[in-house]
């Protein structure tokens, strides 16, 4: 019941369906990051299930960032790289 409601509130503040994104992740798990395409599909994926538009230079940026590894892996890479 609280998993239920944790997900449901999520949900209803960012009008992301909870299922989608077990699909996707669940899609992800054999994923091979360093494929140019299936990142791009990955990426227009997740722009269509958050109904948020990338443009094709920031789709660009991402994929190029993500199958060249240049990515943080762990909460101390992204603090690193956020000076922190």
């Amino acid at each position: 019941m609280l998993f239920n409601n944790f997900f449901g509130n999520i949900e209803r503040k960012t009008g992301v369906n909870v299922n989608e994104v077990v699909q996707l992740a669940q899609s992800l798990q054999n994923a091979n990051f360093k494929d140019e395409h299936t990142v791009r599909n990955v990426v227009k994926r997740v722009s269509e299930i958050a109904g948020k538009p990338v443009s094709k230079q920031k789709e660009d940026y991402i994929v190029n960032a993500i199958v060249s590894g240049k990515v943080p892996k762990d909460m101390k890479e992204i603090e690193k790289m956020m000076g922190k």
